[in-house]
């Protein structure tokens, strides 16, 4: 089961936070740092969607309503459900954390790279992913504001205003831009994957250093930190076996089910990081932590379900070859994604033989990163 390179540099950024936090003028510096991290971070986001792209993936609109649903939806009635939980296992920032982890949106390209695996609808995944990214930069601080109100981070109108200057102009600022820079941020498209992961490393050592300034790392102890573990495994399990079962109950075909799993069950480290850092503040570091956990369980869970989907007998013959594709089933969404997609027709083989390589070309193509 893989362990993501990324998840080392976070653990490795709190560790640096953890021995040698910010403080004083330094902590001022890292803050407005942060802040402009941010704020490029969405400008990049708005600049690499294709407009055309999002058009063309509206014609799938059951299964990405689908996965907005679940993603918005399914998973914060669940964290609701949680509260019960509060304080007897888990403490009242960590639950705020794994209420804020229900409310961001899912993840673009392991999200593709599992569905690609999977033999299942890899335009369909692009195209849900994205879209679920472009709400969550409106939908995840309204649900934030309604769910947590002033829980935790402190959310109030100056929140907003935060929300709207840090992450909504910028987004809007690129998409405006995309005809003049998106050939330039094409061409560069690998720099700024890594300036990507960078902005998202100093959000998070901003925050866990100010969370170690303040002391509140001592509210947390290992029991509590194990209980967290195991609610978020239930979390998991649970919306695995919602998006596929539901997804068959509405009689989507094996290959857009498949799509619908990964992307609807998942979520963003890339766009929680961010927008933690801009709701929480100071409470940012307590907040992520359930989300960064989340977001490892997933990798190593779906990984292992990716590749016994590749195994299904639909997909595969007696010697354990791939055999003909499942046709689509009369409620799936048969078509394929935009340009990005690369693809043409309605039928589904080949949409599955979009080899893993294949697909992160794909994903780095579109201007995501892990998460």
């Amino acid at each position: 089961m893989p362990v993501d390179p990324y998840i080392l540099l976070l653990l490795g950024t709190v560790g640096l936070a953890a021995l040698f936090p910010a403080s004083g003028t330094a902590a001022d510096v890292a803050s407005g740092a942060s802040t402009a991290a941010i704020a490029f971070l969405f400008f990049l986001y708005g600049a690499r969607l294709s407009t055309r792209e999002a058009v063309d993936g509206l014609k799938h609109w059951r299964l990405h309503g689908t996965v907005l649903i679940c993603t918005f939806v399914m998973f914060p009635l669940l964290g609701l459900a949680a509260r019960g939980l509060e304080p007897v296992l888990l403490t009242h920032d960590l639950y705020t954390g794994l209420l804020f982890l229900t409310l961001v949106p899912s993840t673009i390209q392991s999200s593709i790279a599992f569905t690609s695996i999977a033999r299942g609808n890899v335009p369909a995944a692009i195209c849900a992913g994205s879209f679920s990214s472009l709400a969550g930069i409106v939908v995840t601080p309204l649900l934030a504001a309604v769910l947590l109100g002033n829980s935790g981070g402190g959310f109030s109108a100056d929140s907003v205003v935060r929300i709207v200057l840090q992450l909504l102009v910028p987004f809007v600022a690129g998409q405006l831009l995309r005809p003049w820079i998106g050939a330039f941020i094409t061409r560069h498209k690998k720099v700024l994957g890594y300036v990507d992961r960078g902005s998202i490393l100093l959000v998070v050592y901003t925050a866990f250093s100010e969370g170690m300034v303040q002391g509140i790392w001592h509210q947390v102890s290992a029991v509590r930190l194990a209980g967290l573990l195991v609610v978020e495994a239930l979390l998991l399990g649970v919306m695995l076996l919602l998006t596929w079962y539901g997804a068959k109950a509405l009689r989507f075909n094996r290959e857009d089910r498949i799509a619908i799993q990964f992307a609807g069950s998942k979520k963003s480290l890339a766009s929680g990081l961010p927008m933690a850092g801009v709701l929480f503040g100071a409470h940012a570091s307590l907040a992520v932590l359930p989300l960064m956990l989340f977001h490892q369980m997933q990798l190593m869970v779906c990984a292992v379900i990716a590749k016994r989907r590749a195994r299904d007998p639909e997909v595969t013959g007696e010697d354990g070859r791939t055999g003909p594709n499942e046709p689509s089933g009369t409620g799936g969404t048969t078509g394929t994604g935009g340009p990005a997609a690369g693809t043409g027709g309605s039928g589904g083989s080949a949409r599955s033989q979009v080899s893993p390589a294949a697909t992160s070309r794909i994903a780095v193509g579109t201007g995501t990163h892990p998460g």
